[in-house]
């Protein structure tokens, strides 16, 4: 099932009651990726009083892996906010992170919650994604007579080329879009005259 992740990198920045807010987003595929993301944030911003997060790090909706955390803000005013934004967008594979400098005036539980769901949001509004399509690889060995027809397949559906071997014949792996295995399949059996087909 194909959703969306993060396209690049992204760095957001507000100024709420004298409070800088830096919001930061990268797409991260999995649990340790987000933790090493928060990591790095954290090293570029020494200063800063919280860095508040929250990651899905999977499928946006189907994914075991989400966690947040208000790193010293009230409880429930950082952390949950930045995953319930990010639960609404239908987003997979990222994490948000917003730090934040102290301006030396208190935003209150309420302002609090407002400062960083906003931060959130609207650094979401700029993020670029772009659509994760679930493949699957297959292994396709055929002589070299095919080979024309074969290639051209492959660009025309778009299909990609993860190695490729030439010996006594052209060995491809490909990663095949789930939704196109079938179409593709019978396409292959077509071209090869019935001698090729995914296995």
């Amino acid at each position: 099932m194909s959703y969306k992740v993060p396209a690049a990198p992204l760095c957001f920045e507000q100024i709420i009651n004298k409070s800088r807010f830096v919001t930061h987003i990268q797409r991260t595929e999995n649990k340790a990726q987000a933790k090493t993301f928060i990591t790095q944030i954290k090293k570029q911003h020494p200063d800063a009083r919280h860095h508040c997060w929250a990651y899905i790090a999977g499928h946006p909706t189907a994914s075991l892996d989400i966690a947040c955390s208000d790193d010293g803000e009230p409880q429930g005013t950082a952390g949950k906010p930045i995953l319930n934004v990010l639960q609404h967008q239908g987003v997979g594979e990222i994490t948000l992170l917003v730090v934040r400098y102290f301006g030396g005036i208190k935003l209150g539980a309420g302002g609090l919650v407002r400062a960083y769901s906003s931060s959130a949001s609207l650094a979401m509004d700029k993020l670029e994604t772009k659509a994760l399509v679930s493949c699957k690889s297959f292994n396709i060995a055929f002589d070299y007579t095919l080979e024309k027809s074969i290639k051209h397949l492959l660009t025309s559906q778009n299909i990609n080329i993860q190695q490729a071997d030439y010996a006594s014949q052209i060995s491809l792996t490909i990663e095949v879009p789930l939704v196109d295995i079938e179409s593709f399949n019978t396409q292959l059996i077509n071209i090869s005259a019935g001698k090729l087909s995914l296995a």
